[in-house]
């Protein structure tokens, strides 16, 4: 009979190192939990959009004002 302990240091995303047992799973996150991140992520990148484009209309704007005709 075989030690089912020694036949493989990996199982489930957890395996031995140096005599301990490391964990290398993934954060249990639920599928809405995930969504919400993802979502919440969409919108802030849509503020710091904004912000940029604001802050180039406002540089542009103000090039066109030092410009003499």
């Amino acid at each position: 009979m075989t030690n089912p302990f020694t036949a493989s240091n990996y199982v489930g995303g957890l395996h031995v190192e140096h005599g301990r047992l490391i964990n290398d799973r993934r954060d249990g996150e639920s599928g809405i939990a995930q969504a919400a991140r993802i979502r919440r992520s969409v919108k802030n990148d849509r503020k710091i959009n904004q912000v940029a484009e604001g802050i180039e209309l406002a540089e542009n704007k103000k090039d066109w004002r030092q410009l003499e005709f």
